[in-house]
Order: structure tokens, then sequence, then C-alpha cells
């Protein structure tokens, strides 16, 4: 539980088929964090929904068999009093870690679709990103469209194949074809026609081919220096009009999708048109490598989510109402029953 003091933690890992990359981005955090003398609690969320406390001086290699040696146990525990608290004999009485805000870097289900963040409600801890509503709508593809489309944004149409047969599309293609509540590069594929989409959906989920022109997960995560060294173009050349509209739109997005922290929009473009894609609540490397105009170091960017996690609280439950008056008027319950 926080009281607003405490140290900063950083929180990766987790069930999730993003879940070595979230080590790679927390243990990024948590080293810039601790060079900074802000000592952070490191909480590994392993493969097996295991809670453990390590060490921020190890490296990505060391989780690469599993939880690494001499990592402590931890469980989260919600409630009053809650928070992440370490396991102990019986003769020591369990105390949770004393946590001002933890730094969430969690990529993927259930770290991003809003289960963690509402676990971290529950235990009364401050943190960083979007609030439980706001992940599992960034999570949710269909969904997200749709909040776009309502808001007036400019949505290619998209819609849900369920099974894999039966499936008539209402536009025609080339189609995009991606997971519902998968992650912005995971099980993503070209299809070029309506029987080449049924076909994706009785596949099991794959990379795409470099020849299908998507934004990869290997060229996003694997090898060199990951994010930072993958190929892109920062600040480009735009035509006025679209520059307009994406920063329009972001805004607008931030507002209805109750975006908080870094949040990476993604937008397809053809020509001088340019449509709303998905938008990403937990970025890899909490996108440090676009803030370049202006400049932010990484170690103040942590700072600031940090601050914001404290200041700006996902929730805030009132029991005004909850009197007791619908309680003692309300009779007995098998009369209730007829």
């Amino acid at each position: 539980m926080s009281n607003g003091a405490g140290r900063p933690a950083v929180i990766f890992g987790g069930p999730s088929p993003e879940h070595d990359i979230s080590i790679l981005t927390g243990l990024q955090a948590a080293r810039t964090l601790a060079k900074a003398g802000r000592s952070p609690a490191c909480l590994y969320w392993s493969k097996t929904n295991a809670w453990f406390e390590v060490d921020e001086r190890l490296e990505g290699a060391d989780f690469a068999d599993g939880v690494p040696r001499g990592s402590r146990p931890l469980r989260l525990v919600v409630g009053s009093g809650g928070g992440f608290v370490g396991e102990s004999g019986t003769l020591r009485k369990e105390r949770p870690l004393d946590i001002s805000a933890a730094v969430v870097c969690c990529h993927g289900a259930p770290g991003e679709d809003g289960t963690l963040q509402a676990a971290l409600d529950l235990a009364g801890l401050p943190y960083t990103g979007p609030d439980a509503a706001g992940a599992a709508l960034g999570m949710d593809k269909l969904a997200f469209g749709e909040v776009c489309r309502g808001a007036g944004l400019p949505v290619l149409p998209r819609e849900m194949v369920e099974a894999a047969d039966g499936w008539s599309p209402s536009f025609a293609g080339p189609y995009i074809v991606k997971p519902r509540f998968g992650g912005s590069s995971i099980g993503i594929a070209v299809a070029a026609d309506a029987a080449a989409v049924r076909a994706v959906a009785l596949s099991a989920i794959a990379l795409p081919d470099r020849r299908s022109g998507i934004y990869s997960y290997q060229q996003k995560y694997v090898g060199g220096e990951g994010m930072a060294g993958a190929p892109r173009r920062l600040n480009p050349e735009l035509p006025a009009r679209t520059a307009v509209t994406v920063h329009r739109a972001v805004q607008t997005i931030t507002r209805v999708a109750r975006l908080r922290g870094v949040a990476r929009v993604d937008f397809l473009m053809d020509g001088e048109v340019v449509h709303v894609n998905e938008v990403n609540t937990v970025p890899g490397s909490l996108s440090a490598y676009l803030w370049v105009d202006p400049v932010v170091a990484f170690g103040d960017l942590l700072d600031a989510l940090l601050e914001e996690a404290v200041r700006r609280p996902t929730t805030h439950w009132t029991t005004d109402g909850a009197d007791g008056t619908a309680l003692r008027s309300a009779g007995t319950i098998d009369g209730k029953l007829g």
C-alpha cells in the first residue's frame, strides 16, 4: 500500500507472448532509476503467474531459463494494507513493500489489458500508464476502432472474423488480419481475399514474412538494439494537412481512450490520407527513442511517469449512499424469493 512515500517500483514480465520484451523494457527502466539513486524495487512477474523481487543489475539472459537465482518470492495482496508482500517465516509478520508508485513495463495481456491495472487498483498502488478501462480498450482492436469512429476520427473499415467459414466481407481486400486482443506486431498477416482471411483464421499464430511489408515483431525487437535500432524515420516530412490530422487525432484519442503515461498511436497512411490503426498503451522501451523534439532523457521520462502516477490516481471509489437504508428496509431474503 502506498502513502506517497517509499521507493519506486518497476513491474515487468507476465504470462504473455511478449514476456521477454517486457523484461528488457523493465530492466532498462530499473537500471535508469538505480543510476539516478532511486533504489527501485524490481518486481518480476513470471510466465507461471508468480511474483518475485529481483536485482536491477540482472541482464536479459539471466531470465532466459526462468526465474533468476536469488529472486525473492512475493505475493500481490489486495485490500486494506495490501500490496506486494514478501514471503516470510511464521515468526515474522508479513509486510508489504513500501512503494510510492510502480512503472508498468508489461507488454501484452494480462499486464496491458487491464487485468494487472485492476489488481493494482484494489491493492491501492499507484502505477503508470492507462487505468483498467483504458488498458482494456487499447488492447481490444475492434472496440478501439469503433470508439475512434464514434469520435469522428478517420478509421478504415474493420470486421471481426469469428469462424473459419461463412465470413463474407462488406468491403474489398486486401486485408490485414490480426488477433483482436493481441499485441501490435504479433500474429499479424496480409490476406488478398476472403478465402485467404479464412485460411489465416484457421492457422496458428505466426510472425509475418518481411515481404509482406508489415512492420514485424522481429524487426521491432529481435537483434541489435531492439526498438531503438529498428528501421524507422523520426519526424518525417508530412504534408501539412496530414500532420494536423495526426496531431488532432492523437489529442482526441488521448481523451476518449483515457490514456495516461506514454502511449504510441499507430496510423495507416496512403498518400496524404491517414487512418487511425490502433494504440499501444505500454509500448516497448516506453517509446523512449521517440522523444527527440524536444529531447527527453529516459530518466526524466520515468520521473514524470512516476509523478503522474501519484498525482493522478486511476481510481477513486466512494461509498456515498451505501448507508444501510436499503438493507434495513429490505425485509427478509426469503420474502423476496416469494
